[in-house]
């Protein structure tokens, strides 16, 4: 029997669920005692396209990857369609095709599965890449696995890595909030990971206001439950009014003498960039056309504005999402991760190149098609325990 060789590629920012995945991958192969060896391409796109590997064969107690953040691989954010921006970052030769190097590499290395792990933009890439080798004639099945910690992968109900992240990001809010006892006055602004899906935001002030039940509190002295509740939300899927978020909350200011405000980088960033236009401020993109959020700082503009419409003596902007995703996945996301790994071993054995994830549509785990998936699915709004919480506002 041939020797199935099979690679493992991590791209995109990112998550708690990566090094987890290959693990219960590479277990998942061996479990069914197929005779493999496995291989991982370096910093995902980049590393296949340059060549850049490591063995994962012969790894003794790999299950202790479950318990390592971030992709041991390393990642990168590489568009192989993004013929430019592969020649200036020197994956490439002007004059090569992205596509067509990175396909040869995976016939040079005699890759029978590759599987992908990423967001949308790593598994549409996988898909441009199985049109690609399959008009070469070259049989080559691919099996991705979705993750993003922001839950915002079409047709995906639960992306990999996502009840971590939101876990985490309502971990670190318990800790920044207790900052509120520092001056007279204060606005807190958490800022959370999210472009076009509020779902990160939305959850995890869910599990934090959850937390706050449990929690005891001493009005006595001065230690009330309002003051270390959160008093705004912000996610792109609701729309708000800025004059009138700002009069509500100089009431909340006035009372409680403080501002806890959860929001979703990508809440009012229509507004952040007109802004920016209008001041002839510099506007950057990635290489897949989405703005640099990390650059524009969605936080601190809503710092400048709220500053003095809310008369705060002092302001303090946090971002929680390189906290959030670099954590090791929990008890939650490694059974979402261990039921993923073993359909996707099944899909790429009876050579059925697709994502496997959690359909939102049938809500069970499901062999997608990669024409299937997509960016940018919003949040519902719609769901009880986000109604619930946002009711308060």
């Amino acid at each position: 029997m041939n020797i199935l060789k099979i690679g493992f590629l991590t791209a995109g920012g990112i998550a708690p669920c990566l090094s987890s995945s290959i693990a219960c991958l590479v277990n998942e192969y061996k479990m069914r005692a197929v005779d493999v060896e496995f291989i991982g391409y370096l910093n995902g796109y980049k590393g296949l396209l340059m060549g850049k590997t490591v063995s994962i064969d012969n790894i003794d107690n790999i299950d202790e990857l479950k318990k390592i953040g971030g992709s041991f691989l390393g990642n990168s954010r590489v568009k192989l369609t993004n013929i430019e921006d592969c020649v200036s970052n020197g994956y490439v030769a002007k004059g090569q095709i992205p596509l067509e190097v990175a396909a040869q590499q995976l016939i040079k290395d005699k890759i029978d599965i590759l599987h992908t792990i990423g967001g949308d933009d790593t598994n549409t890439t996988a898909g441009d890449l199985i049109e690609f080798l399959n008009s070469k004639g070259y049989d080559l099945t691919v099996v991705g696995l979705p993750k993003t910690i922001d839950n915002d992968v079409f047709p995906i109900k639960q992306t990999l890595g996502a009840f971590t992240a939101a876990d985490q990001t309502s971990l670190f809010f318990r800790n920044i909030v207790n900052e509120n006892t520092t001056s007279s006055r204060q606005l807190i602004i958490h800022e959370v990971m999210g472009r076009n899906c509020g779902w990160l935001t939305a959850y995890s002030a869910y599990l934090y206001k959850k937390d706050l039940e449990k929690r005891m509190f001493f009005p006595e002295l001065l230690v009330d439950k309002e003051k270390w509740d959160i008093h705004a939300i912000y996610i792109p899927e609701v729309d708000f009014d800025i004059d009138e978020e700002c009069q509500r909350l100089n009431k909340v200011m006035d009372e409680y003498d403080c501002v806890n405000i959860f929001l979703s980088e990508g809440a009012g960033l229509n507004s952040i960039i007109d802004d920016m236009k209008k001041n002839n401020k510099e506007i950057n993109y990635d290489a897949f056309g989405h703005v640099r959020l990390d650059e524009i700082n969605p936080g601190q503009w809503f710092a400048k504005h709220y500053k003095k419409k809310l008369n705060a003596d002092k302001v303090l902007v946090q971002k929680s999402g390189y906290f959030a995703r670099s954590a090791s996945p929990n008890d939650q996301d490694l059974n979402l991760i261990s039921k993923t790994a073993k359909l996707a071993v099944e899909c790429a054995l009876n050579d059925k190149s697709c994502v496997v994830g959690m359909h939102e549509e049938h809500d069970e785990m499901t062999a997608i098609n990669f024409s299937d998936i997509k960016g940018g699915k919003e949040f519902n709004p719609n769901q009880d325990w986000f109604k619930e919480i946002a009711s308060y506002y």
